[in-house]
């Protein structure tokens, strides 16, 4: 798995690429991705999250992560199953109002995002149900409680 970390903030209190990694794989192995894989992770600030939102989902503010799956052209057979953009001002808001461990959440909008880029999704409730409960097998691999139980 080839896996490219970018900071466009200051890494003070932001996970280190390693466990980005740990997540990642974790993700990838709880979705059977047995294929060769390459994405990259860009920590954005509230301005640039707000803006890739605006752009790509026409909604006017920073969301905590956004999923870019890669569009290849037919016959391109690349590792590559995208990019993810996530917020750390978002995150670390959102861990607060939650009484989460940030760490916690950084892990789960890791893993919630590289699902996006396998193609899961939460539109309709039976697919919701399946993805949340494939995040909360995932993290709990990881010694991370079921994101969606309050607190």
């Amino acid at each position: 798995m080839q896996l490219h970390v970018g900071y466009a903030v200051p890494r003070a209190g932001i996970p280190a690429a390693a466990s980005f990694r740990r997540w990642v794989e974790a993700a990838l192995r709880g979705a059977r991705r047995r294929k060769s894989t390459e994405l990259a992770i860009r920590i954005v600030d509230t301005d640039e999250g707000r803006a890739l939102n605006h752009d790509y989902r026409g909604k006017d503010y920073a969301t905590n992560v956004l999923s870019f799956p890669a569009e290849l052209p037919p016959g391109v057979a690349l590792p590559l199953i995208g990019d993810l953009a996530i917020c750390a001002p978002v995150v670390a808001r959102e861990a607060a109002e939650q009484g989460k461990p940030p760490r916690d959440h950084w892990a789960h909008l890791t893993v919630h995002g590289v699902l996006h880029l396998l193609g899961h999704d939460h539109i309709e409730e039976a697919q919701a149900e399946a993805m949340e409960a494939l995040e909360t097998r995932i993290l709990a691999g990881l010694g991370i409680p079921d994101p969606y139980t309050p607190a």
